[in-house]
């Protein structure tokens, strides 16, 4: 596949020389330099410092097989502290490389490097990287492309080539300076002024014409789209003019194929789709719209890139696709209905058919008193009416050294009081606790959680992000979750097996995982704004009997706060 004006997405040439010295295409070890530093980027007629990997924006992408060991060495030449997270890797015993910063580490400060040395098992497919502080995943994000090992074919159609298609953000504005004005005034941020696919927002913006992401393909090919949702804060569609897609993995895990004229990710979700150039050669848009079926603003804009047909001069205009409306609930209840793992035998669905602990989450919103902001009250976000505090020190060094009063280990189980969670909007009684409160899980426990949309303030989906694991999503519905008749409903067969489950707007989401991971584990919605409002806790797995089933000790180089 030609990559118009993109040359970093000739992967392929690269891996197969060996990357960045690699002199074996099956090499073990894998080792990347990422040098965090600013660079001048004009989008929209705007030109301001972004922090990039590398220079680049997107960052580089990480190439690796199932089985490999992957070294990443990250250098902070910027005036923030930074971290990385590898989102969707299981970083068995391993949270040292786990990445969100004050609860796997502490960030890295200026000058500061932190290596990232992590075993990339038993998981295949598209995850990606993004930076795990403050709101610089903005810009500092990238792929990972786990390719299967060597004579195991993907279980579908060997496409002809492949590329990566990374949903993002763009604000005019700094940030990180928008985002502080907005906490002082106890008010959300803005939204973005553009959504972006590979950084670039396409020719329906202004000053984009040379800010356009294009895919020169052959007709009668099969191709593999490997997309993310990076966004901070928007689930999106996708579509391609004129060409189905059939989705064939989410997550980095195989499904069972179906075709669609649109796909929906939450941030932080990933699906490969195949397409095939079966069409009148033309230039056909690829576009993403975002998904909110609740009354929340969000970037309204549709973000384009071209899929371009070979021969077809530049000078065509393109076909828009037809993606579903905003507010289209219905379209995004049968999209993800049809979410099913592969469940064969050489990728089985192992769903914990025994549940030894059932958890009950509510997700809400809050107003809680602030002294210093204008208004006198902030907004706040709390999963059982706790609003998670960020501790000073990482929570996985003070539960590895038993060091006292980081945290404590009573997160309850089930909401403080049951209501009618889903019901009309609740505007009183919204002030929440606040606390750094993690659940202790005994090891190798089979979890049961149902997350519950809650009406405070308003209802509103959330696509919530696990650490450490994958889980399956047995069960979603809209309304109150009923414990007596939906679980005779869950899917315990072939249920999609994922990372980040989108909870839809003032319903509920069922998931089972088996806690065979030990160490601290981050929990939290993938919306940044509600993380940055306290949406989030973490779980503390303990060790299993022997020194093969406990943490790891931490890196020489781990950072200190």
């Amino acid at each position: 596949m030609k990559i118009i004006r993109n040359p970093g997405f000739l992967f392929l040439f690269f891996y197969l020389l060996g990357f960045l010295g690699d002199s074996s295409v099956d090499a073990a070890v894998k080792k990347y330099q990422f040098d965090v530093q600013m660079k001048n980027v004009s989008r929209l007629c705007n030109a301001k410092p972004i922090v990039t990997v590398n220079g680049m924006f997107p960052g580089p992408t990480v190439y690796a097989r199932e089985g490999d060991r992957v070294i990443i060495n990250v250098t902070n030449h910027v005036q923030y502290n930074m971290s990385i997270h590898w989102h969707g890797l299981k970083q068995y015993r391993n949270g040292w490389a786990d990445g969100p910063a004050y609860i796997t580490q502490c960030p890295m400060q200026t000058g500061q490097s932190y290596v990232y040395d992590f075993n990339v098992t038993g998981q295949r497919g598209t995850l990606w990287w993004h930076a795990h502080i403050l709101w610089l995943r903005a810009t500092v994000y990238g792929a990972i492309v786990i390719l299967p090992q060597p004579g195991k074919p993907y279980p579908f159609p060997q496409p002809y080539q492949e590329t990566n298609i990374i949903l993002g953000e763009w604000w005019n504005g700094d940030v990180e300076t928008a985002v502080n004005q907005a906490n002082q005034l106890g008010t959300p941020p803005p939204m973005s002024d553009a959504h972006t696919i590979n950084g670039k927002p396409g020719p329906l913006f202004p000053c984009s014409e040379k800010h356009t992401f294009v895919v020169e393909v052959e007709a009668g090919k099969t191709y593999l789209l490997r997309v993310i949702n990076a966004a901070l804060n928007d689930e999106l569609f996708f579509g391609i003019a004129g060409h189905d897609m059939t989705v064939v993995e989410i997550d980095a895990v195989y499904t069972k194929p179906f075709t669609t004229k649109a796909i929906l990710l939450g941030p932080g979700q990933t699906t490969n789709v195949l397409v095939k150039t079966d069409r009148a050669p033309n230039r056909y848009f690829m576009a993403a719209s975002p998904f909110m079926d609740a009354p929340v603003s969000v970037d309204n804009k549709t973000v384009t890139a071209i899929l371009q047909y070979k021969g077809v001069p530049n000078t065509v205009i393109p076909i828009l696709p037809t993606l579903p409306k905003p507010n289209d609930t219905s379209f995004a209840l049968d999209y993800t209905g049809k979410l099913r793992s592969l469940n064969t035998p050489n990728f089985p669905a192992l769903v914990p058919l025994k549940v030894d602990r059932r958890l009950f989450y509510t997700i809400g919103l809050g107003i809680n008193a602030c002294p210093t902001c204008v208004n006198g009250t902030n907004l706040a976000a709390s999963i059982n009416n706790i609003t998670f505090i960020m501790p000073k020190t990482a929570l996985l060094k003070a539960h590895y050294f038993n060091i006292p009063g980081v945290f404590r280990t009573d997160f309850p189980d089930r909401p403080p009081k049951p209501f009618n969670y889903t019901g009309v909007p609740l505007t009183a009684n919204l002030g929440t606790a606040t606390g750094t409160r993690l659940s202790r899980v005994k090891f190798n426990t089979t979890i049961e959680l149902i997350l519950q949309d809650t009406n405070l303030l308003t209802v509103e989906s959330h696509p919530f992000h696990l650490h450490g694991y994958n889980f399956f999503v047995v069960g979603t519905g809209v309304g109150n979750f009923d414990a007596k008749t939906d679980p005779a409903k869950f899917n315990l067969i072939d249920p999609p097996e994922r990372n980040t489950v989108g909870v839809p707007t003032g319903g509920w989401a069922a998931i089972r995982f088996r806690a065979d991971n030990p160490g601290v584990w981050f929990m939290h919605c993938h919306l940044e704004v509600h993380t940055m409002w306290g949406l989030k806790m973490a779980f503390v797995v303990e060790n299993g009997n022997t020194p093969e089933l406990s943490v790891l000790p931490p890196p020489k180089d781990y950072p200190s706060c």
